[in-house]
């Protein structure tokens, strides 16, 4: 019979703010109630496929481009085929994206997550071989709170032509299974 291995549940960036007592917290600095401390511009210290879920929130606006490759590499590596990440930041038309000088350039966008799936970008951006992941994604937003009692139509009509519409951009990102 073989052995069940725990559920491992990873709270990426979570500083002094675990989402979830059953998460693993995971920062840079050793807050109080971090269990890990890892720099996630390095190679992360998970083995390949082992990683049930991942919460990112308010994280990886902090890393520049070629660390948001790395994260997105990485990430995929350690997730286990069919698990699920949650990359919550600022959405690009907020001025929470740039009242924080510690954002990198650029903002977050919508159009991240195309880059993250393998056969999109080999249809539409071939150049683009630094990213090794292959994601099936969904993009959703946090809204301004007077937005949210209007119907759909008038938030998507908010969203293409409001700034400050959404506050948070949230990317949910699936390791295809094998």
């Amino acid at each position: 019979m073989t052995e069940q291995k725990p559920v491992l549940k990873l709270d990426l960036g979570a500083g002094t703010r675990k989402c979830a007592p059953d998460f693993i917290a995971v920062d840079i600095r050793p807050f109080d109630g971090v269990d890990v401390v890892a720099d996630l511009t390095q190679p992360w210290p998970w083995e390949n496929d082992s990683v049930d879920q991942v919460h990112c929130s308010h994280f990886i606006e902090h890393l520049g481009p070629k660390d948001r490759v790395h994260f997105a590499n990485e990430l995929h590596r350690v997730l286990k085929p069919g698990a699920t990440a949650t990359l919550i930041a600022p959405h690009w038309a907020s001025c929470r994206s740039y009242g924080d000088l510690t954002h990198a350039w650029p903002p977050v966008s919508e159009f991240w997550p195309p880059y993250l799936n393998a056969e999109w970008r080999k249809v539409n951006a071939p150049h683009n071989d630094e990213y090794t992941c292959d994601f099936v994604h969904g993009v959703g937003f946090a809204m301004r709170q007077d937005l949210l009692v209007r119907n759909q139509d008038y938030q998507q009509f908010a969203l293409s032509n409001f700034k400050e519409a959404a506050q948070d951009i949230h990317i949910n990102l699936t390791k295809p299974a094998k």
